[in-house]
């Protein structure tokens, strides 16, 4: 990602902040965070903080405004067309078992998937339209969403203010910790559901292994 970095460095101001609102606002309604995390941008918009070409605090705010207005287009994308598109992808690409899953996941974690999502580049892609397939409350995303994004763009955008000329290493290190996050969250969901899977299956067995009760016969 360094070609996008020296690239963005090599713009003014102004089209620094368009980019580090419209990356964080691509890449969860268009699932852009699959190719071009919008770290990237916000990384490098606090790096023109830090040489005085744009503000600390308005390229915080235009980072936070872009990426609660991207997650909250993906919940409306997947609220409105998330059951008919995915009905539409091959089962052997995704089976239905596992987009059962993934929605009693979200239910069962309800904001607090919201939150962690933000923080990985591939779940920020995911999770806001999965909110909308699972009918989670608006106000519960929408809450979980503004929390998020504030926190996350203000991490990013500090990242590159205080890193200034080493930008290149904090950008590296932040990629990596997003990607370790992503594998941290699938481990973990993977132990639950294994656990459930046994529970259910442990259950399973004990009623089979109960006696039915046997009819007593009245004597008259």
């Amino acid at each position: 990602m360094s070609w996008i970095s020296d690239h963005l460095l090599a713009l003014n101001g102004t089209l620094v902040l368009l980019a580090v609102f419209l990356l964080p606002a691509l890449e969860s309604s268009v699932f852009l965070g699959f190719l071009i995390p919008g770290e990237t941008a916000v990384v490098i918009g606090g790096v023109t903080a830090y040489n005085g070409s744009n503000q600390l605090w308005v390229v915080i705010l235009v980072a936070a405004v872009g990426a609660v207005l991207g997650d909250s287009i993906g919940y409306a994308v997947g609220k409105r067309w998330g059951d008919s598109l995915l009905n539409r992808i091959p089962h052997r690409l995704i089976k239905p078992a596992h987009v059962r899953q993934s929605k009693d996941m979200i239910q069962r974690l309800g904001g607090r998937a919201v939150f962690a999502g933000r923080f990985a580049a591939a779940l920020r892609a995911l999770v806001p339209g999965l909110c909308g397939v699972s009918d989670m409350r608006y106000r519960t995303f929408a809450t979980w969403n503004v929390l998020g994004g504030a926190v996350w763009a203000s991490g990013f955008v500090l990242l590159g203010y205080f890193a200034g000329a080493s930008w290149h290493r904090v950008e590296h290190y932040a990629s990596l910790a997003s990607w370790i996050l992503v594998g941290v969250i699938v481990v973990a969901v993977a132990g639950l559901l294994l656990l459930k899977h046994r529970a259910e299956k442990r259950a399973g067995a004990r009623f089979e292994e109960e006696p039915e009760p046997v009819a007593s016969s009245s004597q008259h």
